[in-house]
């Protein structure tokens, strides 16, 4: 299967690292020009310089109302929309503020229904578009000591399901992907230290984790970034014109459900 993407312009929130840049890395690659959002200069023109010329950086924070409102005034028009931008933390349900939750819809949640709204409308008009929202596992299997995440990224399906069925009989596909334990930076940042007293490779403690964590999973192991990216490049193309209100995993089986 050749997926080609020329003449499409995408952009991805929260794409200077991780699970985002593979995911812009992957349509650049494909043909598309990319518009890698992150929120650090440094790491942005970082991103671009990996990526190529196909890519062009923008910096703001996406968690704000103002924040989208300056990059759909910088971009106007999208192709391709995929609403990576996320956070998570750990924190007892007791404990956690309402200030927590409101910062976490604001950025998991809104940030993508302010963008969404924003592109839907000329993609409409173009009658092609692609909309993804990059949810998680953990929106089926709510951790309890995430539930304001977990119901973020829950949050996410419900509202590219809507989104889909708005859009019915037009060639805009609206959908969710949702990965599990993934070797981004994040996680391997996370198990440095463990790797410096074990001589482990992060591999192998990726493995361990996700295993002592999410016990359910079939893979084994901690998916690549670059697995999931592949899952979003296939949603985004031509080739996938029939899949749309679907919430995709790429998780390894982590969901004990068929």
């Amino acid at each position: 299967m050749i997926i080609n993407l020329q003449g499409k312009t995408a952009i991805v929130s929260g794409a200077s690292g991780g699970i985002g840049f593979a995911i812009a890395q992957g349509l650049a690659a494909s043909g598309a020009h990319v518009i890698v959002n992150g929120r650090r200069q440094e790491a942005v023109d970082e991103a671009v310089a990996k990526i190529g010329s196909n890519a062009t950086g923008y910096v703001g924070d996406l968690g704000t109302a103002n924040g989208c409102a300056a990059l759909i005034k910088a971009h106007p028009h999208c192709d391709i929309l995929i609403n990576n931008l996320g956070i998570y933390d750990r924190g007892e349900f007791s404990e956690t503020s309402d200030d927590v939750w409101e910062r976490f819809f604001q950025i998991n949640v809104m940030s993508g229904v302010r963008l969404s709204r924003a592109y839907i409308p000329g993609m409409k008009e173009k009658n092609w578009g692609r909309i993804v929202f990059i949810s998680s596992e953990s929106a089926f299997n709510i951790p309890p000591e995430m539930v304001h995440y977990g119901f973020t990224k829950l949050g996410q399906i419900a509202i590219a399901r809507g989104l889909a069925k708005t859009l019915a009989g037009t060639n805009v596909t609206v959908n969710s992907v949702l990965p599990g334990p993934t070797l981004s930076e994040g996680l391997e940042k996370m198990l440095k230290p463990e790797q410096e007293k074990t001589g482990k490779s992060i591999e192998e403690l990726a493995a361990d984790f996700t295993i002592r964590n999410r016990p359910s999973s079939i893979i084994r192991r901690a998916a690549t970034v670059e697995e999931v990216a592949n899952m979003v490049v296939y949603v985004c193309s031509e080739q996938a014109s029939a899949t749309t209100g679907a919430s995709l995993r790429v998780e390894g089986g982590v969901i004990d459900s068929i």
